[in-house]
């Protein structure tokens, strides 16, 4: 629970990337939902990065967990984006 504040603080900081672009430009549109969504997919993929240290022992297999985890975000993070998939949940 200790990396909680940090990764909380980082996923913030995150956010505020995209919010300070709708103060300046009309191409970035987020609604209060595509905040809450990538907030979540933000601080999930951020805590378990945190915690694979604690669960898994070899540094090899930290290595590969750690990339598994990053590749599903970037994934997830596509699809919601531009709908690489086709999937219900695109956003093209």
């Amino acid at each position: 629970m200790k990396y909680f504040p940090i990764v909380l603080v980082i996923t913030v900081f995150l956010l505020l990337i995209p919010f300070v672009a709708m103060q300046f430009t009309a191409e970035v549109n987020w609604d209060i939902f595509d905040f809450v969504v990538m907030g979540t997919l933000l601080f999930t993929t951020g805590m378990l990065l945190a915690q694979i240290p604690r669960w898994v022992p070899q540094r090899n297999y930290r290595i590969l967990l750690g990339c598994a985890v990053l590749g599903a975000f970037f994934l997830v993070w596509a699809e919601l984006a531009v709908g690489i998939f086709g999937s219900p949940f695109a956003g093209s």
